[in-house]
């Protein structure tokens, strides 16, 4: 069932990005300030957590407008539990983000990531989700860690 992220979902969330082993610890401590932010109402509006919950959260997606622009959003974070994963719940948790947004008449979502080997993983369920490769920023976050931009033109049904 994808929810609203609640306040008390936070733990959970951290340990949830922590197990993947995609977040390095002044990532995951950034994690909880930006969840403490956003529960504080310190964020805009627009800004949106969900929770794939079975049982306890066993996924989250975070998705926010790009600023200066026009239909343009971000997901800034998805990540669904290590044990969880390749059952189709990071699926849902984007499907849900683009659903949501193209009923809204949003244009276009935007994912990055990283260009490292042990995110391949996470290159792949982009593409199979339907988004292609829009840049590479070579050795953005730190040498030889490029950032590649994932983009999907969100279209209304009957259009």
């Amino acid at each position: 069932m994808i929810r609203p992220t609640t306040p008390d979902d936070t733990a959970a969330l951290i340990a949830l990005a922590d197990a993947t082993g995609l977040f390095r610890p002044n990532e995951l401590e950034e994690l909880g300030e930006i969840l403490g932010d956003y529960f504080g109402g310190n964020i805009d509006s627009d800004h949106c957590w969900i929770t794939d919950d079975d049982g306890g959260p066993v996924g989250v997606a975070y998705y926010a407008p790009a600023p200066m622009t026009d239909g343009t959003w971000y997901v800034y974070l998805i990540a669904v539990r290590p044990d969880r994963q390749g059952q189709g719940h990071g699926t849902a948790l984007l499907r849900y983000v683009e659903e949501t947004l193209t009923a809204r008449g949003e244009r276009i979502l935007l994912v990055e990531t990283s260009g490292l080997a042990s995110f391949e993983g996470t290159r792949a369920f982009y593409r199979k989700c339907g988004y292609d490769e829009e840049a590479r920023i070579r050795d953005f976050y730190r040498a030889g860690d490029d950032k590649i931009v994932y983009r999907k033109a969100l279209v209304a049904q009957g259009q």
